[in-house]
């Protein structure tokens, strides 16, 4: 497809979002305010299909799929989060969620974004290139992968050209989005590990074996091998995120267990993290007379994004007013990463740091709260991509 051709198809769909922004947003704060944990949004898929233009589908339990645009041929899906976070919002805003259940991660923006775009792309019917299939993904945040899911059922019929996403991110600039090739989130396990010893009172710890001092030294064991079993140049990193032991404290108990992430951008080094853990669990436990065993729960592969979708969205970037942020990857991770068995994909993250209004927090933070013209961003990388994925293989004719 000619360039100029290309960039008029994005400016009408561009010009199509703007029109939908004040509705967007309004979808928008509804959903802020009324956030559901993963596998139960039902009120928020509900509140989804009802502000889309044509009759969508109900997938993986409350996921949600629409296709607009031409029947016939590849078409390429855009995909956005319903799930909240068990967090206690803590932002202030008047639209703010009540109780222990928060969007802490933008993606209630994704969602508003995304009807914002179906309706503008279903606006302009068989004038698109490709049919758009606007994917409403349950289960981000929590095991089952409600992408892991879609990829093997609802979608895996389609035969998809290509599958995008954008995603909100508070340490890139405002007006900038960050799109490279390559790996740019980690793979993530979650590990479960269990040591048990003997129990007995606290005056007479040599009557037993104590499994919480065993797992103390795991924990700090998992951490500095974490640095001596990876190549430095490559990114993996072990976090230690919840242990449990004992119920008093002159009691040693019978077991004590720790839950852990295994993230890492390279396959090799996946496994030899997993290698690690059941090392390390094993032989220590077995140096303070108790007994580790490991429960492994594999999570989403590294997020690759593909070379021709992102070069071509980089060029196209600035017809809708953003910029190229500097080089961005990290040890994030995302089930978006399980749809590149259906086809390639390309995540953008969309800078929030400096917009008005918005006050710097990490992501999961019970203050984050991105602002209402974030909708806006997020819905113009969507198109962005989307153009990008229907193009990219016509590279040499621009």
């Amino acid at each position: 497809m000619p360039r100029s051709i290309e960039e008029e198809l994005l400016g009408r769909l561009l010009e199509g979002i703007e029109r939908e922004l004040p509705r967007a947003v309004g979808l928008r704060r509804r959903l802020h305010a009324e956030p559901e944990l993963a596998h139960a949004e039902d009120r928020t898929a509900a509140a989804v299909a009802g502000e889309l233009p044509v009759a969508c589908a109900t997938v993986a339990g409350t996921g949600r799929i629409a296709r607009v645009g031409p029947a016939g041929g590849a078409p390429v899906a855009v995909r956005a989060e319903l799930d909240g976070l068990p967090i206690e919002e803590r932002t202030g805003a008047p639209f703010s969620a009540r109780g222990e259940t928060m969007h802490g991660c933008g993606h209630d923006v994704h969602m508003a974004a995304l009807v914002a775009l179906t309706r503008a792309a279903h606006a302009l019917g068989e004038e698109l290139p490709a049919g758009l299939v606007a994917v409403f993904q349950p289960s981000e945040e929590a095991y089952p992968s409600g992408a892991e899911q879609l990829a093997g059922e609802a979608l895996a019929s389609l035969g998809l050209a290509a599958i995008v996403a954008a995603h909100v991110h508070p340490e890139l600039g405002w007006g900038t989005v960050g799109l490279d090739a390559g790996v740019v989130n980690a793979s993530c396990d979650a590990v479960e590990i269990t040591v048990e010893g003997e129990p007995s009172h606290g005056a007479y710890p040599h009557r037993g074996r104590d499994p919480i001092l065993a797992l103390a030294q795991i924990v700090v064991a998992l951490h500095a091998q974490a640095g001596r079993r990876l190549d430095p140049v490559g990114a993996g990193v072990v976090t230690v995120g919840v242990l449990e032991g004992g119920s008093a404290e002159n009691v040693i108990p019978a077991r004590a267990r720790a839950r852990a992430a295994l993230r890492a951008h390279r396959r090799e080094d996946r496994v030899a993290l997993r290698e690690m853990v059941e090392e390390v669990v094993a032989g220590i436990a077995a140096a303070h007379g108790c007994r580790g065993t490991v429960e492994l729960t594999r999570g989403e592969p590294a997020l690759e994004n593909d070379g021709a979708i992102v070069a071509r969205a980089r060029e196209l970037l600035g017809s809708a007013g953003l910029r190229v942020a500097p080089e961005w990857r990290s040890c994030g991770s995302d089930d978006f990463a399980f749809f590149g068995a259906l086809a390639p994909l390309a995540m953008a993250f969309v800078g929030l740091e400096g917009a008005e209004g918005f006050r710097a927090r990490p992501l999961h933070h019970p203050e984050l709260l991105p602002p209402d013209a974030a909708v806006g961003a997020v819905a113009r990388v969507q198109a962005v991509l989307y153009v990008a994925a229907c193009t990219s293989n016509t590279a040499t004719e621009i």
